[in-house]
């Protein structure tokens, strides 16, 4: 099944020039590799194979071109030759020459000479020999190997991961491939005549990967031409371990597992309010119960809508895993008490796991729905409003600002579900099936089974398996089957739960029934969203039936496990347990139907038995391994022999392995028969079988005794006999699942690496990152299209299961939909949106990993251990997919045949922390895994040149695997290993610095570099010399694919006297490398060499650790010895003496730079030794160079340095990548010239210190000319379009507020052109206070985030849209353009420009919301103001000073804790000589440097003013879930307690408090402010507390001192605060920045450097007066500064800045956040005013009136004992406040029997009141046992209800209503029009709110739900609500009930409500004339008519006699 083409020769070419042929069949291309100077004939002799799926036909084509190559240019093509391949389809092998056409489709001169062969799929043609080719007897048929995307190019190698075995080594050099699909034209039309190619093929702008100048050079490292030696490639990890040939695989360099070691994690959640409750007058309990932990809400009495507000904190401290299989789950009890648990109403369940991958971690005000798990038919009992968050230590959580909510009404738009998931879940039924188990290990291991083994020598079957399914929170088991290793269950487990879920995980485990205690086999975690997928084509989850593996702690049997948290589940398995036939299905119930079950308890139950053969057809597998090199192995296990043990399943396993097939496979599998079973094994395989039918296994190595290689490690002698193991076992067949996800590895790791590159690429800034981008894009592209051809093949094989099925179908679908998007991305790549579209593909990888984890296990996975004196010490784990063989390269596992590097690793709790960074062993070991019958080429991947040695020798036995290799080829080499410097090392010493050198190991040999005392960043530069390396293979192998390096740096900890051993060395990291190899025919010269110096990351466990600068040269020593190796060219100047350093060639080249170095202070130093620090000093060094400050002479009197320039010059590389780190090292000099190391910092990078000349034209700054700057409203749409260009030439006008007045005429005009009502009258200027201006902020703050929410959805929409698009007809330049234009101009919301964006909000505000007053804000910060601009190091840094090791433990030292102080300066690097714009500068001072206008830094007097506004979301402090916070100050020796003022019972309190402090900078500079939580008894504690350097805020040229207002105001609310006024601030700065100006000119205009700015020029004083004044022109500039050529610095606006609190107990996780600010004035100014006042709001007291007229139509509840007449005994009862601490009831109306009641009765609640937070405030103890009362704040709802009034039984509870006062729906006119749509449909209707309208009076309805828990009508209300303010209440006083003053008139009730008995004859009358009037009236009419018919009857006769006779 492939096509192989030999490309041999081309020849009568033209001229002299390197040569490169491109060979494509199927769009698949290869490249060959280049030969260099070439005349007349290029000899290739190369070959190409492509594996194919499908027959070739006929017609296709092979398309063979020649190009001239080229470095620099795009590659010149020289001819093409096409051919038809319809003779070879016909003949299967075939020779030939032509000539090749060019350009213009006419013959040329030059010709081609090929062979070609082709083997059909189903062998109709070529059955030929491998070594066929007539003139090459050698190659074999595997030759131009086949791979499968464009290689990655990175640091010179390229990747070779997907490459089939034993690829000739001409083609390795040159696997450049690309895909590059010509039209189909072309192939059709080449039979008819030669017509043009299309010319992209050459000449396209986006040429594939190969032909990019980029790659090119980097390619040229390996293929020849020169390159800059500073061309360096910042090589990542995938670099480090990058491959240029098949024969080996990519080694992981991330040793520890991360997975089991606990973590700290705190859960927070608020649990709001509930609403819609389902029942009649509750009492709810909310209860939060996460795992074991419960916490409950206090109890809210008769309500159906109780607001709680209280928050809740978990802490835990467990593994990830463990932590996010935790259930949340919120339940909703009624009247829960001391005596009672209550009933329960409704829960929500969800999973830890699924809140913390919500974005930010967190679900904020969202409704959960509550559902009863004891009825599931019932539907939605209610709705529960809370916040959920999950902090992991280090995760920021930004909670969402929180000021003046309006309550979310909209529950459904804000249901607590994850994106995707349906509102309207259902319930499910989840049938986990178990079937059986195999392979359990024999482990019963109590005492009892150690007595019976004693005395009845039986150890059989003694273990008592049962399984167990943990899901949502409940847990089924099956039945226990007793002493069974094979146990049969054949039972179900049914869940019952809501569809989607909301947990992730179903965890299965197999547990050992035990008396005492059970324990767990082994566990298997399944993550539905594995087997389910939610698209449109979606499935249910399902599962199986399939073996799921379970892996664990080892299989020997000892009384305690020391590995028993393996079995649970947490950490890496370390070996197999057993495997279990389960499988899952999902139905989705329909609640309506009768028969279903409502409970949701856990049921199981027995199902059928199911066939063998389902799970798949059993296959026979062979496993080879063979063990090339055993390295590095530990010194503690040097001394006793070592073995190697390989296991597969239990195959191979030396304690309860399987061996023999035969007789075991029938036990083991439940296999076929016997008879079966012979049969399979004589078909397997034509000739082998016969033979191999009694080979036994070979699992394990013999032991061999480890032999030294330096002081840590050991190593094998294997030399040139390598040691093998083979085993079979049998498995069902199920590769496919293995073949599909290994060809979606392979493509993620195509991915992965090219990404790598782009990122490489973009963070060094190199050229052209979108050409690799586009390649990774069209790589991505074809792979996923083969893939959809690849997987589609075989839809019929035996054992697919459901899950197989529709995964399939999905995979097809996600990787076509990827291959269509990628393309359009592709064609979107431009050079400014490659960061954005990087981004984009990012989460195409993630998909591809994602959907490359196949649920449905097979083979298990491969073990390797390591034995020593029966131990098993260390073991690798390697996943059976990555060694599976298929015939189709993509499909076969990255490392089937390939020597692959592994590392053993110390099992379970033991490898975590520093034992896990160890190494235990480094193995090279080659694997292959396949069917036994497909075995024939398991050896072709090693290395050639060896013998294979037989078990036993004689006839018939050739089939037989060898047990050892030899190896005849043996080839001797120098490795040269140069060692420059390291950077960013790891801590290890106390001193925060450490003493590093490197061991470098290669193959059996270590060499160790000197050691270089105290420093993090050594720079060794030395050569290490490895010489006579033995190396085992064929030279062109080793050339393409040499061995890897290991480099690990260690710390060396200096001896003390009395030790014997010469200090011990601790790890530092690891890194590994590969050498550049040369042979010994080769030449040494560039391209390859001398090599270049690249960048390796270093790791500990999974930590970077620094990063090393180095190069690796392989060269082999040929026949003449030694001799014939290049010289080593060593500078001359070397003092170095025996110690080579790095040679010329390969070390940078250098340039001097000077460095000048800003000394300003030390801050903060902690003491050393437990001395104080008096003298320090800071020594800077910087490759060798270096400079030291002055003595700072006494730190505590003044710790700043009395000289502050200082400079040195130092060579430094002239590529920026390269320069060293710089170091800052503080030390204390002590009497007697010692001195003693304080702290150090490492600089990583000098970049952006580098002095780097401002471009002058890029800004037109010199330019003459105005800028005016126009300040007048304008309305935004406009706005959107304005763009302001600052060029001097153009008269740019940029608009922005003018005054007032102006703005309130508009916006009053606005509003009466609207016709709408004003509700509101603008407010009083003296009714406004700061709250009013800060909440008017936050309000602007939540736009301003909603709409970047939008813009942000809209982009994305954009973006998906786009991609659907699929840009066809579109230029892809234009669509997205033209969409973004159109879009802003009809979206007003849209994110204005950055630079206006604050411009824009102001006027958006005024323009957009007409009933929002113009109030002058201030910007609200939600992060710190540093964060906001850039820690204010404009000119002055902060670098932290390091001291103490770092910790070995995650947990055990943060980052913080080994600070021990803070270094303030600065940098400056240039070349020499000094620029000469700054010494030109006329006030130049040399002394200063590069620091020109720096201001001194002499000691300081300010004065500080600190206002706390507020804090959030505090960590409660005290039992009751709430904290008695209070605010502490601490600045230098001054603290400032506001004990007395604490907070009672408060997690969000409002402080509203300014503190002044008089402090001197430098020594006072680091303000703290803490909160604390007030106990009455004991100590506070500390909730939190946040730091702030005034210092750096004080000296920042942003100016944080104190904030400008957004305009300029004498008096009132926005009284100027700032000392200084607008005008002497702009002077001052422009005299600090050498700007001319201000010039204030006529007409309201000012002149600053050459923008003139225009705006108001009048101020009005308290008394309305106006005069002239420059202060808002100057305010405007001030808004402006950053615009202004040479000033460039933001000021610092008004502000309030939002601070994390931190408590150093619990480090990193955030424990609230406190909202405040700081001014700062200095001293010598004039003093500044009283503070601002914020002191909070008081709330207003007010007075509700409520007057209960009549209600009508109230349900009617009781029957008459005599009449059974339906009738109630009405009153109405209400509320304010929320526990109905001032409910009151009216007087009952007796006996209504139509439902109507008069009352005339009135309610007066009085109440305080916060308007701006629309929010009632109540103080009142919580118990009795309370110090002090707590203040609530609940939102202001009136609840009225209606009951009927029971003399002996409790009062019925009829209906209710309640109005939240701000929006509540208008009253009905009449009982007629009011409805129950009032209630329901309450968004629709207009709303009143009663702040506003004072007074109202209309119909109400009554609601609540019926049995069927449907809203209904059960009366309505006719009420007059009547708000008073206090002094209104005051005024006109009213009575209660109908009492005195204003009293109401009684009720005209009807008689009837007296009691019947006192009146029985008037409610008799009542009753008749009420109940039956009708019938009496109808009686009566029948009554009369009868009796006139009797009268008429009566009388008749006499009539007609009479009238007869005639009387």
């Amino acid at each position: 099944m492939a096509l192989i083409v030999h490309l041999r020769t081309v020849t009568d070419l033209r001229g002299k020039g390197d040569r490169i042929a491109k060979v494509a069949f199927r769009g698949l291309s290869f490249y060959t590799r280049v030969l260099e100077n070439c005349e007349d004939e290029a000899r290739f002799n190369e070959s190409f194979r492509w594996p194919i799926a499908s027959n070739v036909d006929g017609n296709e084509m092979l398309e063979i071109q020649v190009f001239n190559y080229s470095k620099v240019f795009t590659n010149r093509l020289i001819g093409t030759f096409r051919m038809v391949l319809q003779k070879v389809v016909e003949e299967g092998q075939l020779e030939v020459s032509d000539t090749l056409i060019d350009d213009n489709n006419s013959a040329i001169r030059t010709c081609v000479s090929i062979e070609i062969k082709y083997q059909a799929m189903d062998g109709t043609v070529g059955a030929w020999n491998d070594n066929e080719f007539l003139d090459d007897s050698n190659r074999s048929e595997n030759d131009g190997a086949f791979q499968f995307e464009t290689d990655s190019l990175l640091s010179g190698h390229s990747q070779g991961s997907g490459v089939s075995p034993g690829r000739s080594h001409q083609s390795l050099q040159s696997a450049e491939r690309s895909f590059r699909k010509t039209g189909k034209g072309v192939f059709s039309a080449m039979k008819l005549g030669k017509i043009r190619p299309p010319k992209e093929d050459h000449k396209g702008k986006d040429e594939p990967a190969i032909l990019e100048t980029e790659d090119l050079d980097r390619k040229a490292m390996r293929l020849g031409g020169g390159l800059d030696p500073d061309t360096i490639s910042l090589a990542s990890v995938t670099a480090v371990t990058t491959n240029v040939s098949n024969k080996r695989s990519k080694p992981d360099i991330k040793m520890e597992p991360s997975a089991g070691r606990p973590m700290d994690y705190q859960v927070s959640i608020t649990i709001i309010e509930a609403r819609q409750l389902v029942g009649l007058n509750m009492d709810p309990v909310v209860c939060v119960e996460i795992g074991d932990e419960k916490k409950y809400t206090s109890m809210k009495e008769s309500t159906n809508c109780p607001y709680y507000n209280e928050y809740f904190v978990f802490d835990f401290h467990v593994p990830p895993d463990v932590m996010f299989d935790k259930i949340i789950k919120l339940s909703v009890i009624h009247s829960k008490n001391l005596l009672r648990s209550g009933t329960l109403v409704g829960t929500f369940k969800l999973d830890v796991g699924t809140v913390y991958s919500q974005q930010e971690h967190q679900f904020y005000h969202k409704w959960a729905i509550l559902s009863d798990p004891d009825d599931i038919t019932a539907g939605v009992k209610g709705y529960l409003k809370c916040d959920i968050a999950v902090v992991g230590k280090g995760d920021n959580i930004k909670t969402p600002h929180k000021a003046n909510e309006t309550d979310e009404d909209d529950i459904e738009g804000n249901l607590l579900l994850p994106e995707g998931v349906p509102s309207e879940r259902q319930w499910a039924r989840f049938y986990v099936k178990i079937y059986r188990a195999e392979g359990l290990p024999k482990m019963n291991t109590s005492l009892m089974a150690n007595v019976k083994k004693a005395f009845i020598g039986e150890n059989k079957d003694l273990v008592d398996p049962y399984v167990q399914v943990l899901f949502a929170g409940q847990k089924g088991k099956t039945s226990v089957q007793k002493s069974s290793y094979e146990p049969i269950w054949n039972e179900q487990i049914i869940f019952t739960e809501m569809f989607p879920p909301l947990c992730k995980r179903m965890k299965i485990q197999i547990r050992d029934s035990d008396k005492v205690n059970d324990v767990a086999i082994g566990t298997h975690f399944i993550d539905l969203r594995k087997i389910a997928n939610d698209g449109d084509k979606g499935f249910l989850p399902t599962l199986g039936p399939a073996w799921v593996n379970m892996y664990g702690s080892t299989r020997n049997y000892t009384l305690m496990d020391e590995h028993q948290d393996l079995n649970e589940g947490l950490g890496e398995g370390v070996s197999f347990r057993a495997r279990l036939l389960i499988s899952i299905a999902v139905e989705i119930l329909d609640t309506t139907s009768t028969e279903i079950m409502n409970s949701t308890d856990v049921q199981t139950e027995g199902i059928q038995n199911i066939s063998e053969n389902v799970t798949g057809k059993i296959e026979e597998f062979f496993l080879f391994g063979a063990f090339l090199e055993a390295t590095m192995i530990d010194r503690k296990i040097g001394d006793k022999p070592i073995t190697f043990e390989v296991t597969i399943g239990n195959y191979g396993n030396q304690i309860d392995g399987v061996n023999k097939p035969a007789m075991h496979k029938k036990k083991k599998e439940g296999g076929e028969s016997d008879e079966e079973e012979s049969e399979l094994i004589q078909n397997s395989s034509e000739d082998e079988t016969e033979d191999d039918g009694d080979m036994v296994s070979v699992s394990s190595t013999p032991p061999m005794k480890p032999v030294i290689t330096d002081r840590n490690y050991f190593h094998l002698p294997y030399f040139e006999k390598k040691p093998c193991t083979y085993i079979k076992s049998w498995w069902q067949d199920q590769r496919r699942r293995l073949y599909n996800a290994n060809i979606m590895d392979k493509i993620a790791d195509k991915l992965e690496e090219g990404l790598n590159d782009v990122q490489e690429i973009i963070k060094t800034e190199k050229a052209y990152p979108e050409r690799r981008l586009r390649g990774v894009l069209e790589e991505l592209g074809s792979g996923c299209s083969r893939f959809v051809t690849l997987a589609d093949k075989d839809q019929n094989q035996a054992g697919r299961t459901r899950l197989d099925r529709e995964r399939l179908k999905f995979c097809m679908r996600e990787l076509e939909n990827m291959s269509q998007q990628a393309k359009t991305i592709r064609s979107q790549v431009k050079k400014n949106t490659v960061k954005d579209k990087l981004k984009l593909v990012q989460n195409f990888l993630q998909k591809l990993r994602f959907l490359a984890e196949e649920p449905q296990h097979s083979i298990p996975e491969v073990f390797i251990w390591m034995i020593s004196n029966n131990k098993r010490i260390a073991y690798a784990r390697i996943p059976s997919k990555d060694i599976l063989y298929s015939i189709v390269d993509e499909e076969m596992g990255k490392e089937c045949g390939k020597v692959k590097t592994v590392f053993l690793k110390l099992p379970g709790k033991k490898g975590f922390g520093p034992a896990g960074w160890t190494v235990q062993a480094k193995m090279e070991i080659y694997l292959w895994l396949g069917l036994n019958k497909q075995r024939k080429d398991f050896l072709s991947g090693l290395p050639n040149g060896f013998e294979e040695n037989k078990a036993l020798k004689g006839p018939g036995l050739q089939s037989f695997p060898p047990i050892s290799l030899t190896y005849t080829m043996k080839q001797i080499f120098q490795l040269r290993v140069h060692m420059y410097q390291a950077r960013s090392l790891f801590a290890a010493d106390s001193s925060g610095l450490s003493d590093p050198f490197a061991r470098v190991f290669f193959s059996t040999h270590s060499q160790c570099t000197e050691v270089l005392n105290e420093t993090l960043c050594p720079t060794w530069d030395q050569l290490l010399v490895f010489d006579h390396v033995e190396l085992y293979g064929e030279a062109s192998e080793l050339r393409d694919d040499p061995p890897i390096i290991v480099i690990e740096i260690y710390d060396q900890d200096t001896p003390s006297k009395f030790d014997k051993d010469p200090g011990k060395a601790e790890f530092i990291g690891r890194t590994f490398a590969k050498p550049i190899t040369k042979m010994s025919d080769e030449h040494y010269g560039p391209p390859r060499f001398p090599p270049q110096l690249e960048y390796y990351q270093i790791y500990r466990g999974n930590c970077t650790a620094g990063d090393l600068l180095a190069a690796f040269e392989l060269l082999q020593i040929g026949p003449g010895g030694k001799a014939e190796l290049p010289p080593i060219d060593v500078p001359t100047d070397s003092e170095k003496g025996p110690i080579l350093p790095v040679p010329m060639g390969v070390r940078p080249v250098l340039s001097k730079y000077r460095i000048e170095v800003l000394f300003w202070g030390l801050r903060d130093l902690k003491r050393v030794n437990l001395a104080q620090v008096d003298r320090p000093r800071v020594d800077i060094e910087c490759a060798g160079k270096g400079v030291q400050s002055a003595v700072i002479q006494n730190y505590k009197k003044n710790p700043n340095f009395s000289t502050l320039v200082k400079w040195f010059e130092v060579d430094l590389p002239e590529n920026e990548l390269l320069h060293p780190p710089l170091n800052i090292r503080v030390v204390d000099c002590r009497a007697f010239g010692r001195y003693t190391l304080v702290g150090s910092h490492a600089v990583g990078s000098l970049r952006k210190f580098i002095y780097r000349a401002p471009d002058r034209n890029a800004n037109n700054w010199a330019t003459a000319g105005e800028i005016v700057v126009n300040m007048e409203p304008e309305p935004p749409v406009k706005k959107m379009e304005t763009v302001v260009k600052l060029d001097a030439t153009s008269d740019a006008v940029v608009k922005v507020d003018v005054s007032e007045e102006d703005k309130e005429k508009e916006k009053k005009k606005k509003k009466k052109k609207g016709g709408e009502e004003i509700e509101e009258e603008e407010p009083d200027e003296s009714m406004l206070d700061w709250w009013s201006k800060y909440f008017a902020s936050i309000e602007t703050l939540k736009e301003q985030l909603r709409a970047q929410e939008a813009a942000a959805a809209e982009a994305e929409e954009k973006e998906d849209m786009e991609i659907a698009a699929e840009g066809a007809d579109v230029k892809p330049d234009e669509s997205p353009m033209k969409g973004t234009k159109g879009k802003e101009k009809g979206k007003e919301k849209t994110k204005a420009p950055k630079e206006d964006k604050k411009k824009k909000n102001q006027m958006t505000e005024v323009m957009d919301k007409k009933n929002k007053q113009k109030i002058d804000e201030l910007q609200v910060y939600n992060k710190e103001l540093e964060n906001e601009y850039d820690n204010f190091e404009d000119w002055l840094h902060t670098f932290n000073l390091y001291r103490g090791k770092i910790g070995d433990d995650d947990d055990s030292v943060t980052e913080d804790e080994r600070i021990v102080g803070r270094y303030k300066g600065s940098l400056c690097v240039y070349k020499m000589p000094l620029p000469e714009d700054v010494t030109k500068e006329a006030s130049f001072d040399p002394n200063f440097g590069m620091f020109q206008g720096i201001p001194n830094n002499d000691p300081v007097n300010v004065l500080v003013r600190v206002y706390v506004v507020r804090a959030t979301d505090l960590h409660p402090a005290d039992i009751n879930g709430k904290a008695d916070p209070y605010v502490v100050i601490k600045l230098g020796k001054t603290e400032i307690k506001d004990k007395e003022n604490y907070i009672s019972k408060q997690l969000n309190p409002v402080f509203g408090k300014s503190f002044d402090i008089e402090a001197t900078f430098p020594m006072e500079s680091m303000l703290t402010v803490a909160v604390f939580d007030w106990d009455l008894v004991g100590t506070d504690d500390l909730i939190g507390e946040t730091k702030i350097d005034l210092e750096n805020r004080y000296y920042s040229k942003h100016r944080a001192t104190c904030g400008i207002s957004q305009s300029y105001a004498i008096h009132g609310y926005n009284a100027w605060r700032d000392p200084m006024k607008p005008t002497q601030i702009l002077t001052k700065l422009c005299k600090e920045a050498k700007v001319d100006g201000p010039h204030f000119g006529p007409g309201g205009r000012v002149k600053v450097a050459n923008r003139v700015f225009l705006g108001p020029t009048e101020i009005e004083d308290e008394n309305g007066l106006k005069k002239q004044t420059d202060e808002h022109l100057a305010l405007t500039v001030l808004h402006h500064w950053e615009e202004i050529p040479h000033a460039c610095y933001k000021l610092v606006p008004e502000h309030v800045e939002t601070r994390p609190l931190l408590n150093p107990d619990k480090p990193g996780i955030e424990q609230g956040r406190i909202e405040m600010w700081v001014d700062m004035f200095p001293m010598d100014m004039p003093a500044p005013g009283p503070a601002i006042d914020i002191s909070p709001r008081k709330p207003k007291k007010y007075e509700l009136r409520v007057i209960i007229w009549n209600t009508d139509e109230v349900i009617l509840e009781d029957d008459d004992y005599f009449t059974g007449e339906k009738s109630s005994d009405i009153f109405v009862r209400g509320w304010l406040k929320g526990q109905q601490e001032d409910k009151q009831d009216t007087d009952v109306h007796y006996h209504s029997l139509t439902g109507e009641g008069n009352f005339n009765w009135r309610f007066i609640f009085p109440f305080d009141y916060l308007v701006a937070e629309e929010k009632i405030v109540i103080s009142k103890k919580e118990s009795m046992f309370s110090w002090d009362e707590t203040e609530y704040k609940i939102p202001a709802r009136l609840t009225l209800q209606v009951w009927d009034a029971d003399h002996f039984s409790a009062d019925d509870f009829l209906g209710a209503i309640e109005l939240d006062l701000n929006r509540f729906p208008r009253g009905a006119k009449t009982a007629k029009q009011c409805s129950i749509d009032m209630v329901v449909n309450e968004q629709e209707l207009p709303t009143v709110s009663i702040f506003k309208q004072k007074r109202v009076k209309g119909w109400w309805p009554f609601v609540a739900r019926n049995e069927n828990d449907e809203m209904e009508l059960t009366g309505k209300v006719e009420a007059e609500l009547h708000l008073l303010t206090a002094e209104e209440a005051e005024k006109s006083p009213a009575g209660l009930a109908r009492n005195e003053p204003d009293p109401l008139e009684k009720p005209n009730r009807p008689d009837t409500s007296f009691i019947w008995f006192l009146n029985p004859l008037k409610s008799i009358k009542y009753l008749i004339c009420n109940r039956y009037k009708w019938l009496i009236i109808k009686i009566v009419l029948a009554l009369l008519a009868l009796a006139m018919l009797g009268l008429f009857l009566y009388s008749m006769p006499g009539y007609m006699v009479k009238k007869l006779l005639g009387a």
